[in-house]
């Protein structure tokens, strides 16, 4: 690979977008994976950061194992999942000695290797790289927003809930965070809505009564996207 040019390692990325969430299990790595796989399928070169320090889960979902992760001189080369180079993936997990162990770190520790992990990856030419974010609005989050920001501009987020109040609640949390720190909400997804039965393919809601509308129209104006 060649030196890092203007921009970084994120110089010939065109787009970047985050995945967050304010509760944990509501399908944020799922949800990512299903999307860079929909754009990979429209033709889009496409590159997922996870950095999910204590689940790092896309490796199991895109069925690469734990592969050796090699250097060129701009960084890490990240891993490709298909021949024609159009899926690309660093993951956090690459870098765990043993993928079975907590992370045990204080908030400086976490944010160092989040920072190093975001700048030092040779993604070299793609139209969209997702980030998978840990749940919350923690130092992590602060410190991918950062380190993206000083090579590239961060086009929005996705965010993730489920129908329940517990979730969307946390979700609020999540949304005035995209405001303070100046990050454009994209879409909110509702996942887990509801259960399609394997016999008649009736949908069923799990939750009878979804918050979300409510928190797309009076939060963001957002329309609602169901998966």
């Amino acid at each position: 690979g060649g030196q890092k040019g203007e921009g970084g390692n994120l110089a010939q990325v065109q787009h970047v977008v985050l995945i967050l969430s304010g509760k944990g299990g509501v399908g944020k790595s799922t949800l990512t994976t299903e999307l860079a796989l929909a754009l990979r399928h429209a033709g889009k070169k496409v590159g997922i950061l996870d950095v999910d320090l204590c689940g790092p889960s896309i490796p199991r979902m895109l069925s690469v194992g734990k592969p050796e992760v090699h250097q060129c001189d701009s960084g890490w080369v990240p891993v490709y999942t298909d021949a024609q180079k159009s899926l690309a993936l660093m993951s956090i997990g690459f870098l765990l000695e043993d993928p079975d162990e907590a992370v045990v770190w204080r908030g400086p520790k976490k944010t160092a290797l989040i920072g190093q992990f975001v700048s030092d990856v040779a993604w070299g030419e793609l139209d969209v790289l997702l980030v998978d974010t840990p749940p919350g609005t923690s130092d992590e989050h602060l410190a991918v927003l950062e380190n993206l920001k000083k090579q590239h501009k961060v086009d929005g987020a996705i965010l993730i809930t489920t129908p329940q109040a517990v979730s969307t609640g946390d979700v609020r949390r999540e949304i005035t965070f995209c405001k303070k720190t100046g990050l454009r909400i994209l879409g909110i997804v509702e996942n887990m809505s509801g259960f399609v039965c394997p016999h008649c393919s009736v949908s069923t809601p799990i939750c009878m009564d979804t918050h979300t509308h409510h928190l797309c129209l009076l939060q963001t104006g957002l329309q609602l996207v169901l998966d």
